[in-house]
């Protein structure tokens, strides 16, 4: 069975340290280079459908949160507040990023015209998980979370979840994950919960409605919504048939209403927007946990630490593998070169197994300025010049094809 802490490490993807504590992994090399292809992607993924990036603080005064709700809703979750100086003031570490998002909404006057606002953030949240919950990367403290808010009218409300729903499926297709169910989650009957039941008819109805006009089989399920609203969870198995959340979508008509958010209506009315909070593959680390697991350490080309492994047969083909390599680089193809002192050829081949593209450089490759190609499959392509074999290789990586 594949355990994405063992295989994790096996690959050099993260680590811990008992200096650093539980549930707070770092990452290597190798792993920066997963995240950061899927930073980049996000990214580009959320400008194409109008988002605007931002960065929020990591830290706010502790009176953010209870605007908020977290306090009084979610504070078990949350770290001890640190003393700022004075008597009344606190800072606190968020546990989520929708209150900063709901003040750079409301820091300059909006129309109707504006909206939808869509704010996404790559950021960092902190949650005080208990020790004995925690483990690899599927639960940690300290969160990287792709994270995003719409500000939207209320008809406006059932479009904008389709349009995120799309592209949650784009990202599973790219990643190579797909979704097992989805999940409406509702309001529960305790505390956590904030207590307006029209609030929540209200969105329960409308992202079911979702949920029937797409004809997706759904389970609803009281208690696993948000302490301010329900949501859509779409939710992953891994190897071993474990369930999780890694997506979701939820409706929000508290937090507006607790932050005073408006836009100027067509009757010149100032009005509420609905708050829609959203990830499209939720936080990076439980995301590359899974994507570990699904493909055994063996990922697309695009998400590949290495890309290309040049090996030169000897030492006199150095100077090639060191120019392909150059040529790689410049090209923003993640490549390395094995030299022959680190085995022979068939043994730094089996090393690099999970490498989509090997790059053999022998003398009758030097000779010819050619470059012999092999996938990690074992099959051999036919022989190219330089900078047609590169070309080839760039091509897999931008179509984010799933095997080279």
């Amino acid at each position: 069975m594949i355990d994405h802490r063992s295989l994790g490490r096996e690959l050099e993807l993260f680590g811990s340290d008992p200096l650093i504590g539980a549930g707070l992994p770092y990452w290597l090399p190798a792993g920066v280079a997963v995240r950061s292809s899927i930073e980049d992607y996000l990214r580009r993924v959320e400008r194409r459908a109008g988002y605007q990036h931002v960065y929020s603080p990591v830290l706010a005064r502790r009176q953010l949160f209870e605007l908020s709700g977290h306090w009084a809703h979610y504070r078990d979750d949350m770290f001890p507040p640190m003393p700022d100086g004075g008597e009344d003031s606190e800072l606190v570490l968020r546990p989520s990023l929708c209150p900063g998002h709901a003040l750079i909404y409301r820091s300059h006057p909006r129309s109707y015209r504006d909206l939808p606002v869509r704010l996404a953030e790559l950021g960092p949240m902190f949650r005080a998980e208990a020790s004995g919950v925690l483990g690899g990367l599927t639960r940690v403290r300290a969160i990287q979370l792709n994270d995003a808010h719409i500000f939207a009218r209320h008809e406006q409300v059932a479009d904008e979840v389709h349009a995120v729903l799309n592209l949650i499926e784009e990202a599973y297709g790219a990643l190579g994950i797909r979704a097992h169910r989805f999940r409406l989650s509702l309001r529960g009957h305790s505390a956590k919960y904030v207590d307006d039941p029209g609030m929540w008819d209200l969105g329960e109805q409308a992202l079911a409605r979702v949920l029937v006009e797409r004809g997706l089989d759904h389970d609803s399920v009281p208690g696993e919504g948000a302490f301010y609203g329900p949501k859509i969870d779409i939710q992953i198995v891994d190897p071993s048939g474990r369930e999780s959340t890694l997506s979701t979508v939820q409706l929000d008509y508290f937090q507006p209403e607790r932050f005073g958010l408006g836009y100027v209506g067509r009757d010149q009315v100032v009005r509420r927007p609905v708050m829609i909070h959203h990830s499209i593959v939720g936080s990076l680390e439980r995301l590359v946990a899974h994507l570990i697991e699904v493909h055994e350490g063996v990922f697309p080309t695009w998400l590949a630490p290495c890309q290309v492994a040049i090996l030169p047969v000897g030492d006199e083909q150095m100077h090639a593998a060191a120019s392909l390599h150059g040529r790689l680089i410049e090209l923003d193809v993640r490549a390395s070169v094995v030299a022959p002192d680190r085995g022979t050829l068939g043994g730094r081949i089996r090393a690099h197994r999970r490498v989509p593209y090997l790059a053999v450089v022998g003398d009758r490759e030097v000779a010819d300025n050619l470059v012999s190609l092999r996938l990690r499959d074992g099959s051999r392509l036919d022989q190219h010049p330089p900078q047609a074999a590169i070309e080839r290789i760039i091509e897999v990586i931008s179509r984010r094809a799933h095997n080279p």
